[in-house]
């Protein structure tokens, strides 16, 4: 399986699993995703995440998210 493929997968896993723990719908997910750049996020830091469990890599993003709204304030 390609790296890309890898990536891809688990952003597709990611948006599934923030779904059923946010108690969002996947498209709903799939915004937040989008607007804040969280599918580059992975894409990005792939090398660090590929290790980690799913669960790790969501508690990750959502530091990410928080730190991003606490720089807006």
């Amino acid at each position: 399986m390609s790296e890309r493929f890898q990536i891809l997968f688990m952003q597709v896993r990611l948006v599934r699993l923030a779904s059923a723990e946010w108690h969002k719908s996947m498209q709903e997910v799939n915004r937040i995703f989008e607007e804040k750049n969280i599918y580059h996020y992975i894409q990005k830091f792939w090398g660090l995440f590929h290790v980690e469990g799913d669960y790790a890599v969501l508690k990750d993003i959502e530091k990410y998210l928080k730190s991003q709204e606490a720089k807006r304030d």
